[in-house]
C-alpha cells in the first residue's frame, strides 16, 4: 500500500521538478494497524490492508498517546477534530471525536476531505454550540463547528470514540509494543519509508481517526 501509492504521487513530483530546481518533498501517508515488530531504528506496521510495513524509527520521531474520554467531557470553547460521513442534510455524522490540548489550539484548522473511510471528511474546529442530538439519536449530542471560513453541523451519536491526546515520547517503550494498534504518519525519506509521527492506544485501545 506505502509504496505504490509512493511510486503514483511520485509522477507528480517528478513532472513539477523539471520546473523547478529543487524537488518538492514526498508527500506524506497515513497507515493504521497494529504493530508487528519494534527495535531502535525499525518499526514494522501491519497495515488495515494486511500489508506488513517496515519503515525507519528516526530519533526525533512523534510519540503520541491517544486517550479515550466521554463524551460529556466535549465543552463549547474546545478545539476539536471530527471524522463524519457527510449526511443528506448537510450535517456531518461523526465516526470519531478528538478534543485537543488547548497547547494544540488551531491544528490543523478546517474542512476537509479524510482518508478513515470513502467519502469521510474531517473537520477541525472550535465548538460554538453544543446541543442533545435529534431524538433519532438518543443519547448523542449536536455540535456547531466553527473554523476560519465556515460552520458545520456535527451530529456525535453516544457510541463513538472520544479522545485526547497526551505526550508519549517519554513512554514510548511501553506504548510501542507488539500488538499496539497505531496510525503512523509516514514519509519516503532516501528512498525508506520513514515514520514521522505515531498516535498509539495503550492496552489495544485503537486510534479511531
Amino acid at each position: 500500500m506505502f509504496k505504490p501509492l509512493l511510486i503514483a504521487l511520485g509522477v507528480l513530483c517528478t513532472t513539477l521538478a523539471l520546473a523547478q530546481t529543487a524537488a518538492p518533498a514526498a508527500p506524506t501517508v497515513r497507515l493504521r494497524g497494529t504493530i508487528e515488530r519494534v527495535d531502535a531504528m525499525t518499526l514494522t506496521v501491519k497495515e488495515r490492508s494486511g500489508e506488513v510495513i517496515t519503515l525507519v524509527r528516526p530519533a526525533d520521531m512523534g510519540v503520541i498517546e491517544v486517550v479515550p474520554i466521554n463524551l460529556a467531557d466535549i465543552k463549547p470553547g474546545n478545539f476539536v477534530g471530527t471524522a463524519a460521513m457527510p449526511q443528506p442534510d448537510g450535517t456531518q455524522l461523526a465516526l470519531e471525536v478528538l478534543v485537543f490540548p488547548e497547547s494544540a489550539r488551531g491544528s490543523g484548522e478546517g474542512h476537509y476531505p479524510w482518508d478513515l473511510q470513502p467519502q469521510s471528511t474531517m473537520t477541525n474546529a472550535t465548538v460554538a454550540d453544543l446541543a442533545a442530538a435529534p431524538a433519532t439519536v438518543p443519547g448523542g449530542q449536536k455540535l456547531t463547528l466553527r473554523y476560519k471560513g465556515g460552520e458545520k453541523t456535527v451530529i456525535v451519536p453516544a457510541n463513538v470514540p472520544v479522545v485526547t491526546f497526551k505526550p508519549g515520547k517519554e513512554d514510548e517503550k511501553a506504548l510501542l509494543v507488539p500488538g499496539a494498534r497505531v496510525m503512523v504518519t509516514a514519509q519516503e525519506k532516501d528512498a525508506r519509508p520513514t515514520a514521522l509521527r505515531v498516535l498509539v492506544g495503550r492496552n489495544g485501545f485503537a486510534p479511531p481517526m
